[in-house]
């Protein structure tokens, strides 16, 4: 069997891309080793309930009439109608830093602003420098990794100030241990805070069911449980790839979504340890909750997002215990507008995670860990949001080798390799790299990266 184009991954990138190639009237074909679509943005179901385990908030968002804006960019690539696709955008979240300070944001950019006006006075033309900085600057032109916090000390000369600015980008999409690179800054900046949070009517099944849909009355088709044993190269180029069924299906073209070391693993000319040096530190440990109708009811809070900090320094980085729960992401997935209030809701809770150390528990010590780690965080967040989260109806928890497992990611890496390639180029012509490890990130970005890739390699557009 021949396709003049593969994609490795079901993940929104992947999606996208197939879409993007399939409404050219070219057969394409989607290659996932899970039984749903979705990656790192799914759902499945406990007692009858329907749990998402990516979309807390979608960001980037934008008014239907703005064209230029990157999620209306998207629906037009994808030739989907921007106008029937309901939106509900966040009251607003707060950056916390326990003691220290706190700066509320929503969608409206001027809200931000005026919280360090009164909060951060003295750094208020400062940043207004930053922003006119940030409004002129190309994220996406190749350029040598930049510091950012270099550069936020150089323009604020504000240390406090500086970290809370980077807590909510980091946390919704970094990959670098203690500093990221300014054009990742410029991107995340732009997108939560300047365009902002939001969630789309219905849950993560009803988006990508709508976006199979649409794939596959162009045409595309897609194979769940089929995944991808190796890649089948000759002279230089991807010919095919031979799947863990030892099934082979040729191509032309090859948009691997799967990330950097899992592209090399595949390619099968790297060393382990080359593989293992592409692959991110930082992963993390999300617990779950659906309180109780009545403790849900004393959970009186309007904010969307809480980035919380109880540290004197806000760190970043793989913890060296296995779960940090001095930081995180309280996040509460009702608390948008136009959405009602249902029971049961939920609440989640986002901490950074050791790898190594959740690898090596034995069975009944990792079971044992997680009881624990639940309990520490239960603690911690209750002191923030008034609530200690101890009645539920049901709760879970995910650790970076759960995140591992279903994702494919590394490590559990979730946002992939250090090493960002944002062209998507490989060593092979026709191997193209798209998604977490090309540089974009969020929902909106991952989906744009599938695009992206396949009008500048595959259909030579701009």
């Amino acid at each position: 069997m021949h396709y003049p184009l593969i994609i490795i991954g079901a993940g929104l990138s992947g999606l996208a891309a197939g879409i993007r190639f399939a409404r050219f009237g070219q057969k394409s074909l989607i290659l996932e080793k899970h039984s749903v679509a979705g990656g790192l943005n799914s759902y499945y179901y406990r007692r009858g309930i329907l749990l998402e385990t990516g979309l807390h908030a979608m960001t980037n968002y934008a008014e239907p009439g703005n064209r230029h804006a990157p999620l209306n960019l998207l629906f037009r690539q994808l030739q989907l109608k921007r106008r029937s696709f309901r939106t509900h955008p966040q009251f607003s979240s707060e950056i916390l830093f326990c003691d220290q300070a706190s700066l509320r944001f929503s969608n409206d950019f001027g809200l931000l602003s005026a919280e360090i006006a009164a909060s951060f006075p003295q750094a208020v033309d400062r940043f207004q420098t930053l922003v006119r900085l940030i409004d002129g600057y190309d994220p996406f032109a190749l350029r040598p990794w930049l510091s950012t916090r270099r550069i936020l000390n150089d323009l604020l000369a504000e240390p406090l100030l500086s970290d809370m600015l980077l807590c909510p980008l980091m946390f919704y999409g970094n990959s670098t241990e203690h500093d990221m690179d300014f054009s990742q800054f410029v991107i995340m900046f732009r997108s939560i805070f300047q365009e902002g949070f939001f969630r789309p009517a219905g849950t993560i099944k009803d988006f990508l069911d709508l976006l199979l849909a649409h794939y596959q009355e162009f045409g595309g088709d897609i194979r769940l449980r089929s995944g991808v044993d190796r890649l089948i190269i000759d002279d230089g180029r991807v010919r095919g790839v031979c799947l863990a069924s030892g099934e082979t299906i040729t191509c032309d073209y090859l948009v691997s979504t799967i990330g950097y070391p899992g592209t090399l693993r595949l390619l099968g000319t790297a060393d382990p340890e080359t593989i293992k040096e592409a692959a991110g530190r930082l992963s993390f440990m999300e617990f779950l909750y659906l309180p109780t109708k009545e403790e849900a009811e004393r959970i009186v809070d309007r904010r969307t997002i809480i980035f919380y900090n109880q540290g004197a320094k806000f760190e970043y980085c793989r913890p060296a215990e296995a779960v940090d729960t001095r930081s995180g992401v309280i996040c509460f997935p009702h608390n948008f507008e136009g959405l009602p209030l249902e029971f049961p809701c939920q609440v989640r809770v986002t901490h950074m995670a050791n790898y190594d150390l959740w690898k090596q528990a034995s069975t009944s010590a990792y079971q044992e860990m997680k009881v624990d780690w639940g309990r520490r965080s239960r603690r911690v967040v209750g002191k923030i949001i008034g609530n200690s989260l101890e009645s539920n109806l049901f709760e879970d928890s995910f650790t970076p080798l759960t995140i591992e497992k279903f994702s494919g990611k590394d490590q559990g890496a979730i946002y992939g390799s250090p090493m960002k390639i944002k062209d998507g180029r490989t060593t092979c012509p026709n191997l193209i790299l798209a998604g977490t490890d090309q540089g974009y990130l969020g929902i909106v970005g991952a989906m744009l990266s599938g695009v992206s890739m396949v009008n500048q390699h595959i259909l030579g557009k701009d």
